[in-house]
């Protein structure tokens, strides 16, 4: 997260998505639209015979990698602390998707600066699955015990993040 705007009545922190895949997708499509276009050009005109009706899917995987890569462009996750109305909100957006949890410092027990295990995912030749390794954490501890993933990432700058969130929010930060 980024600091978008700092008062003494408002923090808004600001995640704008994994930029560097949806640029690296954005550049192969559009280097891809060299060979993409005069192959859907020589379809149009000539149907799916020859050589050039071989490579239907140089079209289709470019109009792929431009749907992935505005996908991940729209990705954006706010959290923002308002001091005057004594409340976080946090909220996930995406291209077909927008969730919004809002809760108030009244119902925030502390801030947890801690380790979660996370999944390395599938096994890949012959390694064992389901094996996990520890990532630094932020999370809001609710009174009734649920815990808020706030962020994950380095150590050195959810330090810093821990310490702006709770000074904002006046709670006690473990």
């Amino acid at each position: 997260f980024r600091v978008f705007e700092e008062t003494a009545e408002k923090l808004c922190l600001v995640w704008q998505g994994p930029r560097f895949p949806a640029f690296l997708c954005l550049g192969i499509a559009l280097l891809l639209l060299f060979v993409s276009v005069p192959i859907a050009y020589v379809i149009h005109l000539n149907g799916f015979v020859g050589a050039a009706g071989s490579l239907w899917y140089f079209p289709l995987m470019n109009l792929i990698l431009f749907g992935i890569s505005l996908y991940l462009l729209s990705q954006k996750r706010t959290i923002i602390i308002d001091n005057s109305a004594q409340r976080i909100t946090l909220q996930k957006c995406s291209l077909h998707h927008t969730a919004l949890l809002s809760i108030t410092y009244r119902e925030i027990k502390r801030l947890n600066l801690g380790v979660d295990q996370v999944y390395s995912g599938f096994a890949v030749a012959g390694s064992s699955s389901a094996q996990t390794f520890p990532v630094p954490s932020l999370r809001l501890i609710a009174i009734g015990g649920e815990s808020i993933l706030l962020d994950r990432g380095s150590l050195r700058r959810l330090e810093e993040l821990a310490r702006r969130v709770s000074n904002q929010v006046d709670k006690p930060l473990d």
